[in-house]
């Protein structure tokens, strides 16, 4: 299968800029694969921008296509919003970015955008997403941390590739916090989908997929779990393979 992916937990770190973190990583995979001109989809930014009251989800919209480009202004990667199927057909790169799962999803279903997206990637174009924008990546939209604002037409995604992914995964239950911790969240999604391999993928973490081999990108270590085991550290010098199915 033809994939060029890079699926980032997070697009920023606590006090750096935005995407400061993950520019380099993602300026490389775009000259690797000759990226001049990106498509970028911003449905799941309904609340973009510090004061909001009075203003319309596209001027949310805007603001963070504005974000994105001011970015990669300097890097030779041109950022343009999507409008259409047609734009999303003849896109050479696309990226999505983070927010509302939900939201995103909802919209890329209504707009017909889910399937053409998916054809396109899984033609090879590259596709770089950060948080719902890798979560989206998954078969299913199911391990998302995010509140269900509005109600999709379907939690399938883009399958791109076979496993979840739970963006900004964290392992420690915050004092004073009564209720389920991100592993019991997840335990709680085995139970009910059995077949399932879930990746915690932790703030500062990326994967990045070339057709079948996949490799980690950041310094910390991701989490693994499946049904009926233990959970699984791994690191950048693991074999991820087997995440493909190999």
């Amino acid at each position: 299968m033809t994939r060029n992916l890079l699926l980032i937990s997070n697009s920023t770190n606590q006090g750096e800029q935005y995407l400061s973190w993950v520019k380099n990583d993602i300026v490389a995979f775009c000259r690797k694969h000759n990226v001049a001109n990106a498509l970028f989809i911003p449905y799941a930014g309904v609340n973009v921008g510090q004061s909001f009251e009075g203003k319309t989800i596209e001027d949310s919209y805007n603001l963070y296509v504005e974000r994105v480009q001011d970015v990669f202004a300097k890097d030779g990667i041109t950022v343009k919003s999507v409008e259409s199927v047609e734009n999303a057909e003849s896109a050479e790169c696309i990226i999505v970015g983070g927010g509302n799962t939900f939201h995103l999803v909802y919209e890329l279903h209504r707009l017909n955008l889910m399937d053409a997206i998916a054809k396109r990637v899984k033609e090879g174009i590259p596709y770089i997403g950060w948080s719902a924008g890798a979560n989206i990546a998954c078969p299913t939209m199911k391990t998302t941390n995010d509140m269900p604002i509005v109600e999709p037409k379907s939690l399938n995604t883009l399958n791109l590739v076979p496993f979840q992914i739970n963006p900004h995964y964290l392992d420690a239950n915050p004092a004073g916090h009564g209720g389920e911790t991100r592993e019991d969240r997840i335990r709680e999604f085995l139970v009910a989908n059995k077949d399932v391999t879930v990746v915690g993928l932790r703030e500062a973490t990326a994967l990045e997929v070339t057709d079948d081999s996949i490799k980690l990108i950041g310094s910390r270590n991701m989490r693994i779990f499946q049904s009926g085991k233990d959970p699984v550290e791994i690191s950048s010098k693991d074999d991820l393979n087997f995440l493909l199915g190999y």
